[in-house]
């Protein structure tokens, strides 16, 4: 009974300790960027899917917080970045504003990977002013389907993040909601 007892705390604990620093990482984002959470245009990607049901909203969100918790364990080890600019860089990496799936798109679906960078970067310029380490992460974090990588080491953390969570999205171990459907009043 004991032992059974330690496991439940030894578990209860560690997920306290998930539960903590996911709130940690959360307030990070909302500090740094709650201009673009609160933007019309990024309340709009709770209507698309990025991979399996994981919203493109939520994808963007995850993919901050990895972002964050790789700048900090590289911290650790001396080596630093511009949390402002990765955060804000990660949260419009996507920011494309179609969904890709489907097919009556403008672009071909299958060249999606190609070209979203370049739409997102487009989007973001229109709505926000962008540092040169912002426009990076944005146009490169599909190295190596964008010819030239990545420059900066917030791009580098930002595209490695990305490739993580859709990794885990595409099968199925992070899931999603599926998107919110538009509301209509009458």
């Amino acid at each position: 009974m004991k032992r059974y007892r330690l496991r439940n705390f030894k578990q209860a604990e560690k997920w306290k300790k998930h539960y903590l620093l996911q709130r940690s990482l959360h307030r990070e984002i909302v500090q740094s960027a709650s201009d673009i959470i609160k933007s019309k245009n990024f309340e709009k990607t709770k209507r698309h899917i990025q991979h399996g049901s994981m919203t493109v909203n939520r994808h963007c969100m995850d993919v901050a917080k990895y972002s964050l918790f790789i700048s900090y364990k590289l911290e650790k080890m001396g080596i630093r970045c511009k949390k402002d600019e990765l955060i804000r860089g990660a949260l419009l990496h996507d920011y494309f504003l179609y969904d890709w799936h489907d097919a009556n798109h403008v672009q071909p679906h299958n060249l999606h990977g190609f070209r979203h960078p370049g739409t997102a970067l487009r989007n973001a310029r229109r709505e926000y002013r962008l540092t040169p380490r912002e426009e990076d992460i944005i146009r490169k974090h599909m190295w190596p389907l964008t010819p030239m990588p990545p420059v900066c080491r917030e791009a580098w953390i930002v595209t490695t993040a990305d490739k993580w969570c859709s990794l885990l999205e595409t099968l199925h171990v992070h899931k999603g909601h599926g998107a919110e459907k538009i509301r209509t009043e009458f």
